[in-house]
């Protein structure tokens, strides 16, 4: 279990007049807002240390690295990697249903929250540029198989912009990107991204 990584998010459009304009030309089509595409998190974060190291320095990635704690994933973010992982801010898990995070912190639900932070790592180190190099050769959209075999769709909206779609159809924009790590790379998102249910 603790071969298995990570969550993540993103961010996207800040104005309503954005929204609108988007609808008819954004590829991603009427989604709700996905965050504002401003982050301060990941300010502190040194490309000497390992992703832990960062994560746990970093006040706005608190509630991620109690979640890697929980779930005893922290020997797992130190390895040698790399490891590509899309992080959520703390304002992500406003995305939530309501009372899930604290569900989510019950040992009962350890299983359930370990997938979903798995959910958000990719084995090996993906740039955004690699990122759009993929989803530019497969006309427009990629598949990334995350380390706990679920699957992410990455695509562009019409500013450029990365978006992650998760197996639940919920999507998020990359809202900092290509932090490096000693061990791989960080990108923040700004809403959690699900993957579909899986029986224990």
């Amino acid at each position: 279990m603790k071969k298995i990584l990570l969550l993540s998010l993103a961010l996207m459009m800040c104005s309503f007049a954005v929204l609108a304009q988007a609808a008819d030309t954004d590829p991603v089509g009427n989604v709700p807002a996905l965050g504002s595409m401003k982050s301060t998190a990941g300010d502190s974060m040194l490309p000497a240390n390992d992703i832990i190291q960062n994560i746990a320095a970093d006040k706005d990635l608190s509630i991620f690295y109690k979640f890697v704690n929980s779930a005893n994933l922290a020997e797992t973010y130190e390895s040698k990697g790399p490891i590509t992982i899309f992080v959520p801010a703390n304002e992500a898990f406003e995305s939530l249903p309501p009372g899930k995070l604290d569900t989510l912190f019950k040992p009962a639900h350890v299983w359930e929250l370990t997938h979903i932070l798995a959910y958000h790592a990719i084995a090996g180190k993906f740039s955004t540029k690699e990122l759009h190099k993929r989803i530019n050769k497969h006309k427009g959209s990629t598949t990334l198989t995350t380390i706990s075999g679920g699957k992410l769709i990455a695509k562009t909206d019409g500013d450029n912009n990365i978006i992650l779609e998760d197996e639940t159809g919920g999507q998020c924009i990359i809202s900092r990107s290509d932090i490096a790590q000693s061990n791989g790379v960080v990108h923040i998102i700004s809403k959690v991204l699900l993957p579909k249910a899986k029986a224990v």
